[in-house]
C-alpha cells in the first residue's frame, strides 16, 4: 500500500486516494496519522536545541557548515 511523506497508508486507487484528500481538505473526514514511536517531549527538546544552535552561530559559521554540507552531498557517487 503506499505510504504517505511520514509513512502512512494511503489508498491504493487514485481516485479514492483524490476523494480522501477532497474529504480532508473539506472537513468531511480527519486525516489519520499513525503514532511515530518517538517521545514528544524528546521531539520538543531537539526542536529547541536546533533554534538555540542557529541563533548562536554567526553568519559565516552558518555558511561554512553549508558549504561543507554541500561539498558532502555533491562529492558522494
Amino acid at each position: 500500500m503506499p505510504k504517505g511523506p511520514q509513512g502512512q497508508k494511503r489508498p491504493r486507487d487514485v481516485v479514492s486516494n483524490a476523494v480522501k484528500v477532497m474529504r480532508v481538505a473539506t472537513g468531511e473526514e480527519e486525516e489519520e496519522f499513525e503514532d511515530d514511536g518517538k517521545d514528544p517531549a524528546a521531539k520538543a527538546l531537539g526542536a529547541k536545541g536546533g533554534k538555540a544552535r542557529a541563533s548562536r552561530l554567526t553568519s559565516d559559521q552558518r555558511s561554512a557548515i553549508a558549504r561543507k554540507a554541500a561539498a558532502a552531498r555533491w562529492s558522494k557517487d
